[in-house]
């Protein structure tokens, strides 16, 4: 579906309740080579800056606001050349009323898996040993938007999908981003976030495909 050329080692397994910090499939095209080499690999899903000194952040970095991710020094290097795709059957979001969270699952209106743009760092652990083939981190962030159409009566962000004809676009690390082109990247979402289907679900707990099983046969 991605054209991936290389996969990489520790593709993580399929998930039904993935969370932050744990480890996610991305797409990413690397320039070391001529031309670049689209790869799958396995990432943290919580973006480290190279500039880190340690993995944990007080902020979370698993999403980014697209609004202002070019200006953010947690995030303008990647936007700039370390940009990914992030596949998924679908997501979970939470509606909320007083005290009531409700889970709906969110997916595709053809089934097919959506590609949602990331951005991408490697971070080298300075407590690691240069020897330690771990020493090295691949990690990844989402970035988010303001919902649109039906979903906004659920949640009033959404991660940016992008349609295919944005991937290559996207990936390509010879591209130089900033904020203009992720704005753009946001209005062409919209055709496929708009299209999108959810219903309610069972409390995410545990890991399993019945997570996504719907509780009863009507979509909103």
């Amino acid at each position: 579906m991605f054209d991936v050329e290389h996969e990489g080692e520790n593709l993580p397994e399929p998930s039904w309740n993935i969370r932050p910090t744990e480890q996610i499939p991305i797409v990413l095209e690397s320039a070391r080579t001529d031309p670049a080499v689209r790869r799958l690999e396995s990432a943290r899903w919580s973006l480290i800056p190279s500039f880190a000194t340690e993995p944990t952040s007080k902020f979370s970095t698993f999403n980014a606001r697209a609004e202002t991710v070019a200006e953010k020094p947690t995030f303008k290097a990647s936007v700039r050349s370390r940009r990914a795709l992030v596949p998924a059957t679908g997501y979970f979001e939470w509606h909320t009323e007083g005290t009531v969270k409700t889970p709906y699952f969110i997916h595709s209106d053809d089934g097919l898996p959506l590609a949602f743009a990331g951005l991408y760092s490697w971070w080298k652990n300075p407590a690691a040993a240069d020897n330690d083939p771990a020493r090295w981190v691949l990690s990844a962030t989402i970035l988010t938007t303001d919902a649109v159409g039906p979903l906004a009566r659920i949640h009033d962000r959404t991660p940016v999908a992008l349609p295919e004809e944005w991937w290559d676009q996207w990936l390509d690390p010879r591209t130089e981003g900033d904020q203009l082109l992720v704005d753009s990247a946001v209005v062409a979402s919209r055709q496929v976030v708009e299209s999108l289907n959810f219903y309610e679900v069972t409390p995410v707990t545990g890991n399993g495909p019945e997570l996504i099983e719907p509780v009863n046969n009507d979509s909103m």
